[in-house]
């Protein structure tokens, strides 16, 4: 099943139907594939145990589904509870044998593709293959540096499996996400675990947090900026402007400061002066300190001095024209 990327629906509204009250939602959490993703799903069923088979509601035609484990109930505040998928009923025997059986078939579809793509030489590399319960389509995922006229591909394709073909090229990223592993932290990967979309990740983001600008340090196993580094982003923003920057001048006790570091996450202000040398300013001392403007240098009056000249000068030749 195609792990969909549409948005979580009220789940709540599920228990009205034509005006009259149905039972109580419960709330679980399901798996399509056995090292996919997790989602939440809501189902009137209360008793589902982890490791059962469910037939889920999707966008195109019902999916069946794995139970991980149960989800937190709403907090009773009048808080619509979210979730991404419905769960109609369980599997009947039949549905839970064609389920196990249907990763098989998806090696298999792996394989013949791949042997296509060799035999016509196409400058892609296979990622993942999916394929509808049932059997209407198949969509194969690959990664490519440029785009692919894989038409040949698709009519070979159609004619092994006489089913809808679909070929979806993804970027390192996705590739990433669906191959899975782990992170420098020692965890399953965020995109493979609960990420759903990717968010835009700067250098910004990593000087934001005072982090060492070594690529190595702050990329993931994709070679792309850590998607980690947004977590903590806003957070850092906004304590950030309320301290003083790095090279401002503070006033505090008589003896005036150079701010040589911040560290946003205790509060403190590293400073140094001719007098007292290196000290750790409080965030209670460094808000009491005063603010002292720098100085400006010889070279820079100069250069603003020419720069009014010039200004006036073509102020004047404008009049006189």
């Amino acid at each position: 099943m195609i792990e969909s990327t549409t948005e979580p629906y009220q789940a709540e509204s599920a228990r009205q139907d034509n005006g009259q009250k149905t039972e109580p939602l419960n709330f679980y959490r399901i798996r399509f594939r056995e090292k996919g993703q997790e989602f939440t799903a809501s189902s009137c069923i209360d008793d589902l145990a982890r490791g059962e088979t469910v037939m889920v509601r999707t966008e195109h035609n019902p999916e069946p589904a794995v139970i991980v484990s149960r989800a937190a109930e709403g907090d009773g505040a009048g808080v619509e509870r979210k979730a991404s998928y419905e769960i109609l009923r369980r599997t009947t025997s039949e549905e839970a044998a064609k389920y196990v059986h249907l990763p098989f078939l998806e090696q298999e579809a792996f394989a013949i593709c791949q042997d296509r793509i060799e035999f016509l030489r196409l400058p892609m590399n296979l990622v993942r293959v999916e394929r509808f319960f049932n059997g209407s389509k198949i969509i194969f995922y690959f990664t490519a540096e440029s785009r692919v006229d894989f038409r040949e591909l698709v009519k070979k394709l159609v004619q092994e499996f006489r089913t809808r073909v679909e070929m979806r090229q993804i970027g390192v990223r996705h590739e990433t996400q669906m191959i899975g592993g782990l992170g420098s932290c020692g965890r399953e990967l965020c995109c493979t675990s609960f990420l759903r979309k990717f968010e835009s990740v700067s250098i910004k983001m990593a000087k934001t947090q005072d982090l060492p600008l070594n690529p190595s340090k702050i990329s993931g196993v994709c070679n792309r900026l850590l998607c980690c580094l947004t977590y903590e982003y806003d957070a850092y923003k906004s304590i950030k402007q309320e301290m003083p920057r790095m090279g401002h001048l503070l006033k505090h006790e008589g003896d005036v400061y150079r701010v040589t570091r911040i560290h946003p996450l205790q509060g403190t202000v590293r400073a140094f002066s001719r007098e007292q040398g290196e000290v750790v300013l409080t965030e209670e001392q460094w808000k009491a300190a005063e603010p002292v403007k720098k100085k400006q240098s010889r070279r820079k009056k100069q250069t603003e001095k020419q720069k009014n000249r010039k200004s006036g000068t073509r102020k004047k030749k404008q009049y006189k024209g």
